[in-house]
């Protein structure tokens, strides 16, 4: 999916590119109809805008633009392909890829399509141009875009949250708790004193120290009787 994403803005970036050049499309589009005698039927087709570069199209930069829209349809189509391969998917992401592959079939006639908002691609044209020839080329990509954004969109939110990521505890393994068992602080207290005596002991047996409580010790009875 990651590479899905990616791979789509990079399209956008380059459209963003050709966006700014309609004027030159549109311009190039003209002249092309006029070369080729074909002012009456608007342009509806991929085929016919390749067709226009490759046989009726002498000019550099209008050839350049002109293959700028071919290159962005084709990328959009390869990544049709991609989309197929990074989940089986649903009826709607399903509906939303075969949308995508009509659009941009070579053949397709897309004459009746119009992008609306945000997109500004057909209010940039004159009311003829908009009515009669180019609001369907124009259209073309955005919306091919558009579609694919939703099927990514939808897929994320949809089918892709199932997949795993990492490793996750399922109902059948218990978490181990990290919390020490509890210690009983009386106990604890005990064997720390009686430790701190035994090092004392020791202490006092190397320095050669009398300490008072083993006189005691040693001066007390043992059978338990009182001395006379």
């Amino acid at each position: 999916m990651d590479e899905v994403v990616e791979t789509l803005g990079k399209i956008e970036q380059n459209y963003k590119l050709f966006q700014q050049q309609q004027m030159t499309f549109v311009k190039a589009l003209k002249l092309s109809r006029l070369e080729a005698n074909d002012l009456v039927r608007p342009v509806s087709s991929i085929n016919q805008v390749e067709c226009y570069k490759d046989h009726h199209c002498y000019n550099s930069r209008d050839r350049h633009v002109l293959n700028m829209f071919i290159s962005i349809c084709n990328d959009l189509r390869n990544l049709c392909q991609k989309l197929e391969k990074v989940h089986p998917g649903d009826s709607v992401t399903n509906g939303l890829l075969e949308k995508c592959k009509v659009l941009l079939n070579d053949s397709n006639d897309f004459t009746d399509l119009r992008a609306t908002y945000p997109h500004g691609v057909v209010n940039y044209l004159s009311l003829a141009e908009a009515t009669d020839c180019y609001a369907g080329v124009v259209s073309l990509i955005p919306i091919v875009i558009d579609t694919m954004r939703e099927w990514i969109s939808y897929t994320n939110k949809h089918l892709l949250p199932n997949v795993s990521h990492g490793h996750a505890t399922t109902k059948q393994e218990t978490p181990i708790s990290q919390t020490p068992p509890a210690v009983d602080l009386t106990v604890q207290t005990s064997i720390s004193n009686k430790n701190t005596v035994k090092l004392q002991e020791r202490e006092c047996s190397k320095c050669k120290y009398e300490d008072p409580r083993l006189k005691k010790q040693a001066s007390s009875p043992r059978d338990g009787k009182r001395p006379r």
